[in-house]
């Protein structure tokens, strides 16, 4: 009989705390799209601010702005984390055309990320173009050695997930370079990972692992419209030649900061929920899609919990890392000093793939999280929510090893991404105000349910 009486008791406060939930997710999205300063604080960081690549000025720039903005927000800690990070530096603007019989034509091209400079008058060799790094070991020295590699691979336009096209042809831009130089290849170019057709090269790192420096080609990424156009002058001219110059060069590592913030949990602070971003940016632009919008997103986080005058049973912390771009430094720092003072991150979230409109959340959890997680699936259904599933969450998080631990990325509509990802038109103007904050308020209502009921 006591068990029966208990049912109903029971049942009410399961109603009352759906009730709870969906009021409090209704508060987050309306502040968010009212008063929210998520968009201005990017409009600030953006143009006020501007590039942000690990080691330069506008790095240290970006630092000083976002610790400030969060001392504002009256939080219990603002601190920064000091971090070493690589200096490369880009030099005059890079310029190549094709050379084809007594024609010049320019394309577009940028050095990519670590890349050696050209000699100072630039290299012209002949090119001969490839699908894949595979491809090389087919060729072999005699047909590669004095020449420039041209990895033509496009992305696949059939995903509807972009970030898959984007992984399968990732390893001609990280590698393409070291491996060509095997085979005597005096540079290499590389087609833009972009979907559309335009005449912005993209950036993005290169490494070239355990090649000895003696054995370094430069290496730069050249426009989807002058892709096209190179290999199909080489349809047509195979022996044509391509000029390339650019002066970029490594400097010694400098010492930069992950800014922090934090709210202290009520009852449990010693347990951790992380919600970050990267401050920095490539060099070609602002970053205001990557990751200028996953920043100030985050922060907002924090703004809306201390607006809405929410006390969170656990500590909620803001990190915005260092040197995502061209290294992964910052999260290996904030991992580092995380095992040193044995902290507890029992949740961590991160935005890192634009400031579009938001979609769901990829998850690294067990299965009965993963449960949890689409317990609350109706609560997001009036934002268009709905796109719940496991998967890669974000390169920050990634080294964080806590005992046990819920992983999850924002996945927002990811359609344009590759339009401005790591290219000159990664402007603030790029980005749609209510799209931005729609996203942070649904990053601040995952961070509010996980607060609230905790992980399994």
């Amino acid at each position: 009989m006591k068990k029966i009486a208990l049912l109903p008791l029971l049942f009410t406060t399961i109603i009352y705390a759906q009730s709870n939930d969906k009021k409090m997710l209704s508060d987050i999205y309306t502040f968010s799209l009212t008063k929210s300063t998520c968009y201005s604080l990017l409009d600030d960081l953006s143009n006020k601010v501007g590039s942000r690549l690990s080691g330069s000025e506008g790095a240290a720039k970006g630092v000083a702005y976002t610790k400030q903005q969060l001392e504002t927000l009256g939080l219990d800690k603002v601190y920064l984390q000091e971090v070493m990070v690589p200096k490369w530096v880009r030099g005059e603007k890079e310029t190549a055309y094709i050379l084809d019989n007594k024609t010049k034509t320019i394309v577009p091209i940028c050095a990519l990320g670590g890349s050696i400079a050209t000699p100072k008058n630039g290299i012209t060799a002949e090119v001969i173009e490839v699908q894949s790094i595979k491809e090389l070991e087919t060729l072999g020295i005699a047909k590669i050695k004095g020449k420039i590699v041209f990895y033509n691979r496009p992305m696949e336009p059939e995903n509807i997930e972009t970030f898959v096209s984007y992984g399968r042809c990732g390893d001609q831009r990280r590698s393409g370079a070291r491996e060509a130089a095997k085979y005597g290849a005096v540079a290499t170019i590389v087609r833009s990972l972009n979907l559309r057709q335009d005449d912005f090269p993209h950036t993005g790192a290169q490494s070239y692992g355990d090649l000895p420096k003696e054995q370094y080609i430069p290496t730069a990424a050249i426009s989807t419209n002058g892709a096209t156009l190179l290999s199909k002058k080489l349809k047509k001219n195979s022996r044509l030649q391509f000029f390339m110059k650019q002066s970029c060069q490594q400097l010694e590592d400098v010492l930069s900061y992950n800014v922090v913030g934090e709210i202290t949990g009520s009852e449990h602070p010693e347990k951790i929920m992380l919600v970050g971003g990267h401050l920095d940016s490539w060099d070609l632009a602002d970053g205001s899609h990557d990751d200028g919008a996953g920043c100030v997103q985050s922060m907002s986080v924090l703004e809306i919990f201390k607006k809405l005058n929410y006390k969170p049973k656990n500590t909620i912390r803001v990190v915005l890392f260092m040197n995502e771009e061209n290294g992964g430094r910052g999260a290996n720092k904030y991992e580092e000093l995380s095992k040193t003072n044995a902290e507890n991150h029992i949740f961590a979230l991160e935005s890192d793939s634009g400031g579009f409109s938001p979609r769901g959340f990829s998850f690294e959890c067990d299965e009965a999280n993963f449960q949890k997680v689409n317990s609350w699936k109706y609560l997001f259904e009036p934002y268009l929510i709905h796109s719940f599933v496991k998967g890669g969450t974000g390169s920050d998080i990634n080294p964080l090893t806590s005992g046990k631990i819920v992983k999850a990325g924002l996945k927002p509509d990811s359609q344009r991404y590759f339009d401005y990802h790591h290219a000159a038109n990664d402007t603030f103007d790029a980005v749609n105000k209510r799209e931005l904050e729609l996203g942070a308020a649904t990053m601040a209502s995952l961070v509010y349910l996980f607060d609230q009921y905790g992980i399994d």
